[in-house]
């Protein structure tokens, strides 16, 4: 029978342009939470490099993995020695010509519990996203593992409502968000406040709104690796949230940390009982929402 309770970690991080180092203080850190009892831990977005899209540069692609390679076979080893499922954010190469931004979910047992393909795909000011990767095609899911039925998705699909429904009604009891936020130094005086509070908030509102458990795992850290452009400042401030919206633990702007909280399906099960939004969907009147606009 399922525990009622696990620990749920997100690892907050500065990741540069060596896979190896990346890799390695990975795994340094996925050792730190477990010993301090995470059971369900989370990478952010894309974590063996620094984030490369902001420019469109096809020497890029030669950071991508086939599937079951390195980041693979590292952390299905790890997950097995810990006994700990990880969620692990990688540059994915399908085949020629063929990218995604995708993560595993690494059972207990170093088995794949499942496979993502982030969905929707940004293209904004140093965000450049399309160049680089295809929408996934495997749809949304909720993985069980042995620790508990979970769900992941990917940055841009933080500000989707949809996606964290879909994900949520197949049973995900945690959504697990790795991304790779930031301001642009720039913009940020003006715009800051405002940008990371909207973040924070759509992500509060799936909790809120489908009666789950939010963690996000964001990058900390300036990462300026295009000459004659500011960088991108990522604005760390990594979190986990209750099915009320309540934050039970949150990152600084700018340090490395471990987020732990406690996963309570009891406490889930009685705030669906008294909120009960699932069962009041009006699942007759909502055909419209496939359309691109409703004229």
């Amino acid at each position: 029978m399922p525990n009622k309770t696990y620990k749920i970690a997100v690892i907050q991080l500065n990741l540069n342009d060596v896979a190896e180092n990346n890799l390695k203080k990975c795994i340094s850190w996925i050792k730190d939470a477990a010993a301090k009892g995470a059971e369900v831990i989370l990478l952010p977005e894309l974590y063996s490099s620094h984030y490369f899209c902001q420019s469109e540069d096809t020497a890029n692609f030669s950071i991508a993995e086939e599937l079951y390679g390195t980041s693979f076979i590292a952390f299905s080893a790890l997950a097995k020695e810990l006994g700990v499922v990880i969620i692990v954010p990688f540059f994915e190469k399908r085949m020629a010509g063929i990218y995604h931004n995708s993560a595993y979910i690494i059972d207990t047992d170093g088995s794949e519990a499942g496979l993502y393909r982030k969905m929707h795909i940004p293209d904004d000011p140093h965000f450049y996203e399309k160049f680089y990767f295809t929408p996934g095609d495997i749809g949304f899911k909720a993985f069980p593992t042995k620790k508990g039925k979970i769900g992941t998705l990917i940055c841009w699909d933080q500000w989707y409502p949809e996606a964290a429904r879909l994900t949520a009604l197949q049973g995900a009891e945690v959504l697990f968000y790795p991304t790779a936020i930031g301001w642009h130094p720039t913009e940020k005086e003006q715009y800051g406040v405002n940008q990371h509070g909207a973040w924070m908030n759509v992500m509060k509102g799936h909790a809120v709104a489908n009666g789950v458990y939010v963690a996000a795992a964001n990058r900390i850290g300036l990462e300026k690796y295009i000459p004659g452009t500011e960088g991108i400042e990522f604005w760390g401030s990594s979190f986990i949230a209750g099915p009320q919206g309540e934050i039970l633990a949150q990152a600084s702007h700018d340090k490395e940390e471990i987020l732990i909280a406690e996963v309570d399906l009891d406490l889930q099960e009685n705030v669906r009982q008294n909120w009960p939004f699932f069962r009041d969907r009006r699942i007759d009147s909502y055909g419209e929402i496939i359309k691109r606009s409703i004229d």
